[in-house]
């Protein structure tokens, strides 16, 4: 039996209150079971159930805002258990998680088969799933002063990233920007160096829409040639904050914390798509189921072309097992797991700039969350 708690000082999960926007953020041991309301997190009451003691996860850097608001949120409400998300990548999430070290993991990209092999040790008896959480779209961010629109379209930003175009007024960006004066700029293109879902979501986006332009198969390592990297969303985000003429990708959540200016997008559509939560909920809510049994996985249309569809986003996934679970943490799990799929807990997404799952989506991962066993 792998132990799935390994317990910290409960400073460190305290740590993970520190700058939030909530506040509250606490533990007792002698609370007992509660159904409590937290002001200003969403509509409806947090119930406890049998939530206590320290649960530890780790993951997707891109939930890392959405999982700040719903840790805080849930801790203030349930004061007997503390639970302690590291934002790191999604690689090293589902490698916690299939190591047994962590009671659940965020990933931008579904578990693949052979995740799914490993995590069979980690869950006696069972196997990891994946249950859609967080929506969103992942923003192309930029810095070019005096330019505060700017349309792509796939091909060329698949040529951008892979160093082919260097100029900001290269003929391909002129194009689709009719009267914006675009200066002579080198291009300064910003990627992942960590093995990162977002990375895997962009690669898929160009990979389906640009598929001439991007040949590389969709993966968590940047694959293609040129560029700088920097680590976690957050790192790129810095870097396209400081350096002028930048671009790079990163949930929106980071653009709009840091006044960012984002790219729209030139599906086909009649209108260039902005990145924002209704345009990514508009592109989420036309995928398709991909998973089996528990497996709640989807499968994105990143070549849509409906109107105000934004069709660069991911969907960051909650992993834990279906069957298996540490007796110690399943309580705890369980409850936090079903304030994130509440209607108070999807609600505070767009506050975060975020996408909620769509409701036909997020009615199962509650029946998935209430079998957890």
């Amino acid at each position: 039996m792998v132990n799935r708690l390994r317990a910290l000082p409960r400073a460190a999960a305290a740590s993970v209150c520190a700058g939030l926007l909530l506040t509250a953020c606490g533990s007792n041991d002698n609370a007992g079971p509660a159904t409590a309301t937290s002001p200003g997190v969403g509509s409806g009451a947090i119930d406890c159930g049998q939530a206590k003691g320290q649960v530890l996860a780790s993951g997707s850097s891109a939930q890392a805002n959405a999982m700040s608001l719903w840790t805080n949120a849930f801790m203030a409400a349930c004061p007997g258990a503390d639970v302690n998300y590291k934002a790191s990548s999604s690689g090293e999430g589902v490698t916690a998680f299939t190591q047994g070290t962590v009671a659940f993991a965020g990933t931008d990209t579904p578990l693949q088969p052979a995740e799914v092999a490993a995590s069979k040790q980690a869950c006696p008896g069972g196997k990891g799933i994946d249950l859609p959480m967080v929506g969103g779209p992942v923003a192309m961010g930029y810095n070019l002063p005096g330019v505060d629109k700017l349309v792509l379209d796939a091909p060329t930003a698949a040529e951008i990233f892979t160093g082919k175009i260097t100029k900001w007024n290269d003929p391909a960006i002129v194009r689709l920007n009719p009267g914006t004066d675009l200066p002579a700029q080198t291009i300064q293109s910003f990627h992942r160096s960590d093995d990162s879902g977002t990375t895997q979501n962009l690669g898929l986006y160009l990979g389906k829409a640009a598929p001439a332009q991007w040949p590389y198969p969709p993966a968590k390592p940047w694959p293609a040639p040129g560029g700088q990297a920097a680590a976690g969303s957050s790192g790129v985000a810095a870097q396209v904050k400081q350096v002028a003429g930048a671009i790079g990708y990163f949930e929106l959540s980071y653009a709009t914390s840091q006044g960012i200016p984002t790219v729209r997008l030139d599906t086909g559509a009649g209108t260039p798509v902005e990145a924002s939560p209704a345009s990514a909920s508009k592109a989420i809510a036309q995928a398709k189921p991909a998973g089996t049994g528990g497996d709640l996985a989807l499968a994105l249309d990143y070549t849509t072309k409906a109107e105000g569809a934004y069709p660069l986003v991911l969907v960051t996934y909650e992993i834990v097992c279906d069957t298996g679970n540490a007796k110690s943490t399943l309580p705890s799990v369980k409850a936090f797991l079903a304030y994130t799929a509440s209607p108070g807990g999807q609600d505070i997404l767009t506050k975060a700039a975020y996408a909620p799952i769509p409701e036909a989506v997020i009615t199962k991962v509650r029946a998935a969350i209430a079998s957890l066993s």
